[in-house]
């Protein structure tokens, strides 16, 4: 079975899943998914499940990129911070839909590939750098949009505060009990943020500060 074969099969699992934006679906068509796995999941690279990569991070499920990607309601004018580089796929995928992407990552060498995979795609609207997520890019706020691909025990203050003030999203997985996280879309308008539970899921933690090695 080949690529091409595996990523139709993938993109009509998706839209039967609920995911109905064309651009995403586009989006996840022209994006290379087996560029961003180790090659020993390369097999897997179109099978709706995360998959374990450098670092113990970890890939996001297709669909949880999708159904995240879809939750922002991007434009092309939106400025996106993503909190959580990992391989570099979710910001590959919203760099297609959006102005540009700002993307924060704690460990040198999942900085170093992703950067690699994006240069080699010719993505030139992403800006990334190695650094403590939960602290966010303060010189480059506000954000139209955030996405956090680490689980957090409460939203980080600091995140909120550089979303814009009207009408600004944030999605991020939330811990609401051991062993148990929620994905949840935080709306701002001024002072106001409205909170929406959106679906369980699993993510990595997110850690404060950045790695020491690798």
């Amino acid at each position: 079975m080949n690529e091409d074969y595996r990523k139709i099969q993938l993109i009509m699992t998706l839209r039967n899943q609920g995911i109905r934006d064309t651009r995403i679906l586009s989006a996840l068509e022209r994006i290379p998914r087996e560029l961003f796995v180790p090659e020993p999941f390369a097999e897997q690279a179109y099978a709706d499940q995360s998959l374990p990569i450098e670092c113990g991070q970890t890939i996001s499920q297709p669909y949880v990129v999708a159904f995240m990607t879809q939750k922002l309601e991007l434009d092309d004018r939106c400025k996106v911070l993503e909190v959580g580089t990992g391989s570099g796929y979710q910001a590959a995928i919203l760099s297609l839909l959006c102005r540009r992407v700002y993307t924060i990552e704690r460990y040198r060498t999942l900085l170093r590939q992703a950067d690699a995979r994006f240069s080699k795609l010719g993505l030139t609207n992403i800006t990334s750098m190695v650094g403590d997520g939960a602290k966010g890019w303060p010189q480059q706020a506000p954000f139209d949009r955030i996405m956090v691909t680490a689980a957090a025990p409460t939203v980080p203050p600091v995140l909120a505060e550089q979303l814009k003030e009207d009408g600004g999203i944030m999605i991020l997985p939330l811990d609401t009990a051991p062993q148990e996280q929620e994905l949840v879309r935080i709306t701002r308008n001024g002072d106001d943020f409205e909170h929406e539970s959106l679906l369980p899921v699993r993510f990595v933690p997110l850690v404060e500060g950045t790695a020491r090695e690798l």
